[in-house]
C-alpha cells in the first residue's frame, strides 16, 4: 500500500509508467469481458455518453428506469463488515447495504455535503459540539424485518471498541467517546452486570440517540456518515465473522460471495424507499468483480462489459493514453470521462526529533530547494496530479492561498548556512516500497544533492509503512529517517480532519502516529483550539482552520507537493453517473444501467 489510514492505498497512484502491449490488451479485454458478462441481456443498449465532467457538477446520463444488473469492479475489498472496512470504494459498496444516521448527499456538486439518512436531521448540539442527538425515522427495517433502532445504532459503534475482534476499520467513535479512565473494551467483553454497554451513548428510548463527546467536536456527524457508525442487530452478529453475512439496512442484501463469480446484491423487499431520501435503488441486481488490477478494470469498462470502478483510482497510464486519442468510435471515450482532484495530498514531512532536522533553518532549506514541477512530471504530468504548497485539499474552500512557488537555491544554501550546516548534511528518505513513491523519492534526493543535502532512499515495506515503521516516532528518530515522503487525506472532508491529526502536537502517539513529522508547537496548538471554538460560525471556522494550515506550513515540519487527480471513466451503460467527490468515483447509491 501507498498511503496512509487504508485510505490513501486505495487512491494513491502507481503506475510506474509502463504502457500494455496492444495483445495484451486485446487478450484483458476478451478476457474480463467473459468474466463480468451479467448474462442479463443488457449489453446491446445504447453507449452513454454526456461529455466530458458531465458527473461532476450535473448527471451523467440521467434516467429513473428501473431494472438490470449494474456491473462493478474493484481491487481487493479488505472486509464487508461496515466496522472493520477502511477502504473507501468499499464504502462507496456498502452505501447499498448499510444506511447510518447521515450520509454524504446524492446531489451533483454537493457529494461531500452531509444529509439525513436514518436520522431524521443532521443532529443537534446544544453546547457546541460536545453533545449530540439524533432521532431515527420510522419505518426503516432490517433485511430480517424487524425495525431498525437507536439500540442497534449504538451496537453498531460500539463494535469498533472491540479492538481484539472488530479490528481494520476507523477509530474515530473511539476516540471521541472512550473513557480513558474507564476504557471500554466493546460488547464481547461487556461484563457489566445490566449490559448497558458503552456509557458515553444513551438511547432513552427507541428513536433516540445522544452522544456525549470527551471534547467538542463539530465535525461529530461526519464521524456518523461513516459505514462503521451503522446499525448492526445484536441477534445476527457473529463477531469477526459478521463481514461473511452482513444484515443490510439499504435497498440491497448480499446474496452470495466468490472469488471467482463475484458479490452478488439482489433487492432487499423490506427496504422501504419512502423512509429513504438518498438511495434510488434502481437496478434490479448488483454484481461486483473483485481483485481486478487496474489495467484489467479498465479494459473492462472500455469493453462494456463494467459500468463502474469503484477503486477510486481512476484510469492507468495505459488508458490515459488512449483517452488523449479520443477513441471510442460514435461515442468518443473522452465523453465518458470525469477529471477529479482526489484530495490525496503528497508531501514531506520532516520529523522535528531526527537532527539536523530538528533545527527549522535546515527544514527552510530543504523546503526551498524543492522543484514541484519536476516531482509533478514524476507523477505523470498535470493530468495525473497538481501542484501545492499548502496543507489543505483544494476541494475545500476557504484555505490559504496557493503560491506555487518555484525553487530557490540561493535561499535554501542561506538557511543551510544558518543551520550550522554550509555545506550540507546527510540524511535518510523513508518511503513506501510502491514504483511510483520511489521515483518520486529519487527526484527529491536528486535535488537536494544540489545544495549538498545527501539523501539517502531508503524504501520500506509498504504494509508496515504506516503502521510501524513511521508511525512510531521511536523509531523513526533510531533510524534517522529525517524526511519521510507521504501521502495523506482525511477521512472526512472538512479542514480539521484533514489537519489535526497531521499538525495537532497532541495527537502523536506511540504506535500509528500520524503526525509524521512530530509537530508540537503550542502556537499551532492554541490555534487549533481557537477553530475549534468557532465551530459555531463555519467562515470563521474555516478561516481559523486556514490559519492554522498557514502556521503549521510555516514551521518547516511539512513540505507540500502534488494533491492527486484521478480520470473517472463511466461504462457504456452507466446512467446517473454522479461523482461521489468523497469516494473519488460514481456513486453506487444512485447508479443505474437502462
Amino acid at each position: 500500500m501507498d498511503s496512509t489510514r487504508s485510505r490513501g492505498p486505495a487512491w494513491a497512484r502507481g503506475t510506474g509508467g509502463r504502457v500494455v502491449g496492444i495483445a495484451a490488451a486485446v487478450l484483458l479485454v476478451v478476457a474480463v469481458a467473459v468474466s463480468c458478462s451479467s448474462g442479463d441481456g443488457d449489453t446491446g443498449v445504447p453507449v452513454q455518453g454526456g461529455g466530458p465532467d458531465a458527473g461532476l457538477t450535473g448527471v451523467r446520463a440521467p434516467s429513473d428506469t428501473a431494472g438490470g444488473t449494474l456491473r462493478v469492479v474493484t481491487g481487493e475489498v479488505d472486509s464487508l463488515d461496515p466496522q472493520r472496512s477502511y477502504l473507501p470504494g468499499v464504502w462507496n459498496l456498502m452505501r447499498l447495504y448499510t444506511r447510518t444516521l447521515v450520509t454524504f448527499s446524492t446531489e451533483p456538486g454537493r457529494s461531500d455535503q452531509l444529509v439525513a439518512d436514518l436520522a431524521t436531521d443532521l443532529g443537534t448540539s446544544p453546547d457546541g459540539g460536545t453533545t449530540w442527538t439524533f432521532t431515527l425515522r420510522e419505518g426503516a427495517r432490517f433485511e430480517t424485518g424487524r425495525p431498525i433502532t437507536s439500540r442497534d445504532v449504538k451496537y453498531g459503534i460500539e463494535r469498533s471498541f472491540a479492538s481484539d475482534v472488530v479490528v481494520g476499520g476507523p477509530t474515530q467513535v473511539v476516540e471521541l467517546l472512550d473513557d480513558p479512565g474507564n476504557p471500554y473494551a466493546g460488547p464481547y467483553q461487556d461484563e457489566a452486570p445490566d449490559k448497558l454497554g458503552l456509557a458515553a451513548v444513551e438511547t432513552p428510548d427507541d428513536r433516540t440517540i445522544t452522544f456525549r463527546l470527551r471534547s467538542p467536536q463539530p465535525d461529530f456527524p461526519y464521524v456518523m456518515a461513516l459505514p462503521s457508525s451503522s446499525p448492526v442487530p445484536i441477534e445476527n452478529d457473529t463477531a469477526g465473522d459478521y463481514g461473511r453475512d452482513p444484515v443490510s439496512s439499504g435497498p440491497y442484501a448480499i446474496s452470495s460471495v466468490d472469488p471467482v463469480t463475484g458479490i452478488v446484491l439482489d433487492r432487499n423487499p423490506q427496504w422501504d424507499g419512502a423512509t429513504d431520501d438518498v438511495r434510488t435503488a434502481l437496478p434490479d441486481r448488483v454484481i461486483v468483480r473483485t481483485g481486478l488490477t487496474g489495467v484489467e478494470r479498465d479494459q473492462a469498462l472500455l469493453a462494456g462489459s463494467a459500468d463502474v470502478d469503484v477503486s477510486g483510482t481512476g484510469v492507468q497510464a495505459a488508458t490515459t493514453a488512449r483517452l488523449a486519442e479520443g477513441a471510442g468510435g460514435e461515442v468518443p471515450v473522452t465523453e465518458r470521462v470525469d477529471e477529479v482532484t482526489s484530495g490525496v495530498v503528497r508531501l514531506l514531512a520532516l520529523p522535528t526529533n531526527v537532527a539536523p532536522l530538528d533545527n527549522p533553518a535546515c527544514r527552510a532549506a530543504v523546503a526551498a530547494a524543492i522543484d514541484r514541477r519536476a516531482v509533478q512530471e514524476r507523477l505523470g504530468g498535470a493530468v495525473n496530479a497538481v501542484r501545492t504548497s499548502q496543507l489543505w485539499p483544494r476541494a475545500l474552500e476557504g484555505g490559504p492561498e496557493e503560491s506555487d512557488p518555484e525553487p530557490d537555491l540561493a535561499a535554501a544554501r542561506e538557511s543551510l548556512a544558518t543551520c550550522g550546516q554550509p555545506d550540507g548534511f546527510r540524511t535518510v528518505l523513508a518511503v513506501p516500497d510502491a514504483t511510483i513513491s520511489v521515483a518520486v523519492a529519487d527526484e527529491i534526493a536528486g535535488q537536494l544533492g544540489e545544495i549538498g543535502i545527501q539523501v539517502e532512499v531508503r524504501p520500506l515495506a509498504a504494509p508496515s509503512f504506516y503502521a510501524t515503521d513511521v508511525g512510531n516516532p521511536d523509531n523513526v528518530a533510531a533510524n534517522g529517517f529525517g524526511i519521510v515522503l507521504a501521502t495523506w487525506t482525511a477521512d472526512v472532508p472538512t479542514p480539521g480532519s484533514f489537519l489535526e491529526p497531521l499538525v495537532d502536537g497532541r495527537s502523536i502517539s506511540p504506535v500509528g502516529n500520524t503526525n509524521f513529522a512530530r509537530l508540537a508547537d503550542p502556537a499551532v496548538d492554541g490555534l487549533i483550539d481557537a477553530a475549534r471554538a468557532a465551530a459555531g460560525d463555519p467562515g470563521a471556522a474555516r478561516a481559523a482552520w486556514s490559519e492554522v494550515a498557514t502556521a503549521a506550513t510555516a514551521t518547516g515540519a511539512y513540505v507540500p507537493l502534488t494533491e492527486t487527480r484521478v480520470q473517472l471513466l463511466a461504462g457504456q451503460r452507466l446512467r446517473n453517473g454522479v461523482v461521489m467527490s468523497a469516494y473519488t468515483s460514481y456513486d453506487l447509491a444512485t447508479a443505474g444501467v437502462r
